[in-house]
């Protein structure tokens, strides 16, 4: 393979990319910056980005290039000498996809020389949800910027299926003005039907492609990311890359959980202590959230209160019967967690922000167990329209 195929590669792709539709991040990110780094899990549309903004940008020229490191190419060819040869011939911006897989695990080094050795040109990678600040990154971070990029929230969605606008909302002018607020939405669209599919299918953009095969695809992203990513990144053995799938396979069919370490240990034949820390690993790699106390650090040392997956759509793929409460609590912290501080409470289900206390669920939940609670709500489900501190549950993913 020649080093024009990357070139034909890239100018094909781009070509291709669709940007009648662009993520929340896409705005936010300050593309003029000399390195920037886009970190996620597989399958949230950290390539499209890239490549959409290569379009619009670099719609005729060769300055721009994108690759993803798990191409063939470089299995007997450096990064840093694609980097010396795209600079040498006119190019201004590198676009580095899948960084976590190149075959010489010192991509954080050659990307640093890089941005030392050639001033004048942008580079922007991208990578697993698993990459941290660590050692083998610490010379990027006084020169990387690094964004963080979730799944589709319900808003995305319903703006992806309908084509319409929907508002971006703070979570304090979600609270004060919901009921006029859903009101101007429900007339515009059925929006229940549509939260019931997102729940089952719309986090991950992919399931406008994959149709009925959705599950069977987020499936593939759990295995890819346990026996790629985590191995690749943490360095871990490939028995603990089993013990991993199986702890999240287990976890999947009993979430919520509150954490037995002892009792998971001996199913997986593994210490209490492993055990939390595979379960941090899954929070990582965006399998997992993890619930702490409000009273706990979120050190290592710490056991979460309680345990979901990180997304429903995770639910429905790895269980045939997934709870709706289940289902419910699952889609409130993954949409809060984006921008918010989602910790478990003894009263009611959740605290966010050290402030607000919300209980999650049906229509006929009642205020009983956050009565004469300051800054306490409801996430009701189910509804179209709340009324003073019934709050549709769906609204929930209008954050982001």
């Amino acid at each position: 393979m020649e080093i024009q195929d990357l070139y034909t590669s890239s100018a094909r792709l781009a070509k291709s990319a669709d940007t009648n539709f662009k993520r929340y991040l896409y705005d936010a990110i300050d593309w003029n910056v000399r390195m920037l780094c886009i970190r996620g899990a597989k399958g949230v549309g950290k390539t499209t980005m890239m490549l959409q903004y290569i379009k619009e940008h670099f719609p005729k020229s060769s300055t721009a290039l994108y690759v993803s490191l798990d191409d063939l190419w470089f299995t007997n060819n450096r990064l840093i000498d694609l980097v010396e040869y795209h600079y040498n011939h006119g190019g201004t911006h590198l676009f580095i996809d899948e960084v976590h897989r190149y075959p010489f695990q010192s991509w954080s080094t050659e990307l640093k020389n890089a941005y030392d050795k050639y001033p004048s040109l942008h580079i922007v990678f991208s990578g697993s949800s698993l990459l941290q600040l660590n050692q083998s990154t610490a010379d990027l971070s006084r020169r990387c910027i690094f964004y963080d990029i979730q799944g589709l929230s319900f808003r995305e969605f319903v703006m992806l299926e309908k084509k319409i606008e929907l508002p971006l909302l703070t979570l304090p002018c979600l609270l004060e003005e919901h009921e006029s607020i859903a009101n101007d939405i429900t007339s515009e669209v059925k929006i229940l039907p549509l939260f019931n599919d997102y729940l089952v299918h719309g986090y991950y953009p992919f399931y406008k492609e994959t149709g009925r095969s959705y599950a069977k695809a987020v499936q593939q992203v759990v295995s890819n990311i346990i026996d790629n990513d985590l191995p690749s990144i943490k360095n871990i053995e490939h028995i603990t890359a089993v013990k991993l799938k199986r702890l999240f396979v287990v976890l999947s069919q009993i979430v919520p959980f509150t954490l037995n370490l002892t009792s998971l240990g001996q199913q997986l034949e593994t210490s209490r202590q492993s055990v939390l820390k595979m379960c941090m690993q899954l929070q990582e790699a965006a399998l997992l959230n993890l619930l702490f106390s409000e009273k706990t650090s979120l050190s290592q040392l710490s056991k979460p209160e309680k345990l979901y997956l990180e997304n429903s759509n995770l639910l429905y793929a790895m269980s045939s019967r997934a709870e709706i409460g289940t289902v419910r609590e699952t889609f409130f912290v993954n949409q809060l967690n984006e921008s918010h501080e989602v910790a478990y409470t003894d009263k009611g289900d959740f605290k966010i922000d050290g402030t607000y206390i919300f209980e999650v669920g049906g229509k006929n939940k009642t205020f009983k167990q956050i009565k004469d609670i300051p800054n306490s709500f409801l996430a009701i489900d189910d509804c179209e329209t709340g009324f003073v501190n019934r709050i549709p549950l769906w609204m929930f993913g209008l954050l982001y």
